[in-house]
């Protein structure tokens, strides 16, 4: 149950849009145990002075096509799991769009079920109930 807000310049097209969210949907599926239909990403382009960072900072240099990847999920990963990931969310974003991995920055964040509340003011944690 990931949710993504990816931060990126404006200038992609819908097309473009649309490969960056499939590329993270089949990512997630595949190392990091999401399953099919568990896709809830909100995209915000940001004009360059709403985009502040450090080209150089753990990077070997990030450019203006910059993206960040902020997930929040409900279940705790393994460093094996992060790391595959991460390294097929570059590898593929590279493939596909040409999207350096140097301009790829992803911030994984964990909660619990009694964190979410899909619909209807029932939480997560509820429905086993």
């Amino acid at each position: 149950m990931p949710f993504t807000r990816i931060s990126l310049r404006p200038g992609y097209s819908d097309a473009q849009i649309t490969q960056i969210s499939d590329i993270l949907q089949h990512s997630l599926e595949a190392e990091f145990a999401v399953p099919p239909g568990d896709r809830f990403q909100i995209f915000e382009e940001l004009p360059p002075r709403l985009r502040v960072f450090d080209p150089h900072y753990k990077s070997r240099g990030r450019s203006d096509n910059f993206i960040q990847f902020h997930i929040l999920a409900g279940k705790p990963r393994s460093c094996e799991q992060k790391q595959n990931f991460c390294r097929l969310l570059c590898k593929r974003l590279q493939a596909v769009l040409d999207i350096h991995p140097n301009d790829v920055m992803v911030m994984i964040h964990f909660n619990t079920a009694d964190d979410w509340s899909f619909s209807q003011g029932q939480l997560l944690s509820e429905e086993g109930l």
